[in-house]
């Protein structure tokens, strides 16, 4: 019994010093183009968490800064087991910690109503006619480790995008506009006079249309179309956050989303304005900024990653070597559908961890 809570004991200070790392990394992100550097590194590893895309980001930048590594930006990032099955060897004190996920199974004959859904047992089997679904329950520390700490077998590449300056990747405009148009809007190409104060785009919920300037190269359209596809699926009319009342976070939300699908096929995203972080992040009246941060990263990486994942597209990939086919530490199979997406259809599931903080609406950084 002792052994057993001095073992609980050492996890929650591990677990503590990673919550102060993750907290002394947000507080870092102090101008724009920290925040954007810190998205398109996101775009990488959005499988992760993004709590774990800073934990990985810190120290892998740490070990690039001491001579351990050679580059300053992890490549493929797997757990131990995962690594062993693809026929390599992590080294010994080279991984990177993080904040590891448990998941149990739960079931429910009637999956909408929150409060039908029952725990089972390790060995325990659904009842005939339940749903069978797998959420996070608690976390504890967990290693990971970059392609560059290991050693065996060869990967094989994964394939990049090549796009010329203002060229668009190949289905991304028809991609957003599909996602667009099964939400229930209409996208139009204007001619700048005909938007509203000369954006480059707009949306009107009231007639559910979705603008974009037609006098722009195919790369800044397609950017454009992501934007507002974030303000579609994250300040809708029904959405209730801080952020509806906070324009500064819902528009760094959606320029955040576009920014990471644009990292994603591989363009160039060094033109892109994020307000400053320090200032949208502290008007947020009794919030943390180092909370509203977290929870807006939280956000855009999950809705960019589900945009992305509905996509037919090109892509850079999301962090796990190619050849890794099982599911990654943090990543359900859309197919599946999780307990989480259940619950933005109803109302939440009973009991589980709390994030750190909750702001906005839908997803969201």
């Amino acid at each position: 019994m002792a052994a057993n809570e001095d073992k609980q004991a050492a996890r929650q200070v591990t677990l503590d010093a990673l919550e102060e790392r993750i907290v002394r990394s947000v507080e870092e992100l102090v101008s724009g183009d920290d925040w954007r550097r810190a998205i398109e590194f996101a775009a990488r590893f959005r499988t992760r968490s993004f709590n774990n895309t800073l934990l990985i980001w810190a120290q892998h930048l740490e070990a690039y800064e001491q001579g351990r590594v050679p580059t300053p930006t992890p490549t493929w990032v797997a757990g131990y087991n995962d690594w062993q099955k693809m026929g390599r060897w992590p080294e010994k004190d080279g991984g990177y910690r993080i904040r590891g996920p448990v998941k149990a199974r739960f079931a429910s004959a009637t999956p909408r109503d929150p409060a039908s859904w029952r725990r089972l047992g390790k060995w325990e089997k659904p009842r005939p006619g339940e749903v069978v679904r797998r959420r996070i329950v608690s976390v504890v520390p967990a290693y990971v480790w970059d392609v560059s700490r290991t050693h065996g077998a060869p990967l094989p590449e994964l394939p990049r995008p090549r796009l010329l300056e203002g060229e668009a990747p190949a289905g991304l405009w028809e991609g957003l506009t599909e996602q667009a148009e099964s939400l229930g809007f209409e996208v139009l190409r204007m001619p700048r006079d005909r938007i509203e104060r000369g954006a480059n785009g707009c949306i009107h919920f009231e007639t559910r249309q979705v603008m974009v300037c037609a006098d722009m190269d195919p790369a800044a359209q397609v950017k454009t179309l992501a934007h507002e596809l974030a303000h579609v699926r994250l300040d809708g009319p029904n959405q209730r956050d801080d952020a509806r009342e906070h324009r500064g976070i819902s528009e760094v939300r959606a320029e955040s989303v576009a920014l990471m699908i644009a990292a994603a096929h591989g363009m160039d995203t060094s033109d892109y304005t994020i307000p400053y972080v320090a200032g949208w992040a502290s008007n947020v009246d009794g919030k943390d900024p180092v909370a509203v941060v977290r929870a807006t990263g939280e956000q855009v990486r999950s809705t960019a990653f589900d945009i992305l994942d509905k996509l037919d597209t090109t892509q850079l990939g999301n962090g796990n070597p190619l050849s890794l086919r099982v599911d990654g530490p943090e990543h359900t199979p859309q197919a599946q559908e999780t307990p989480e997406q259940a619950a933005r259809q109803v109302e939440p599931l009973p009991e589980r961890e709390t994030p750190a903080a909750s702001v906005g609406s839908g997803r969201g950084l």
